[in-house]
């Protein structure tokens, strides 16, 4: 597992876009499967990520409040998509444009599952500057929680200013590696 003493390097790696990342977590978010192109990238064996949360991959520059969103519409039941900068146990980083869904059986959400895709270059420049000003907000606060609604408030707030949705924007950088 990650520790504390991993920290980043400022190494930033890609992988093919022919390639998909693959994890599937339980309703905790512990990781219950993982693909090669995961273990590749996270550097990780199988044995140090089964089982491990899923956050082993997280990286310090990721606003909390993208995963409070993408929490929040999993839980629900519903899919996400977001650009996620990851951390390797190496310390390198690399970002992935993501598609999370809840996995179903009988009506009930037993699970998560998400496939990462290489994102397009210039999404990944304009979200890591709206996220960079997330996380500045998540800094002005002391308690989490707080942290964490001052930098929804300003995603929320750059969205009305954009006349989009959180989706919208998503798929509007997207568009334009599609």
């Amino acid at each position: 597992m990650r520790t504390p003493s991993v920290r980043p390097s400022g190494v930033q790696r890609t992988f093919g876009t022919d390639e998909v990342i693959v994890t599937k977590t339980d309703l905790q978010g512990r990781i219950t499967y993982c693909n090669d192109v995961f273990l590749r990238m996270a550097r990780y064996t199988e044995a140090e990520v089964m089982g491990a949360p899923h956050s082993i991959i997280r990286h310090p520059d990721m606003p909390r409040a993208v995963f409070g969103l993408l929490w929040s519409e999993i839980q629900a039941g519903h899919e996400i998509f977001a650009y996620v900068n990851n951390l390797a146990s190496d310390g390198s980083n690399y970002w992935v444009f993501a598609h999370v869904t809840p996995t179903f059986v009988n009506g009930r959400i037993v699970g998560y599952h998400s496939n990462r895709r290489s994102p397009d270059p210039a999404a990944v420049r304009t979200v890591a500057g709206l996220y960079q000003a997330m996380l500045q907000e998540e800094h002005r606060h002391s308690h989490p929680v707080e942290a964490i609604d001052a930098s929804t408030a300003l995603l929320l707030s750059v969205l009305a200013d954009r006349g989009v949705t959180y989706d919208e924007l998503v798929w509007s950088l997207a568009g334009a590696s599609a």
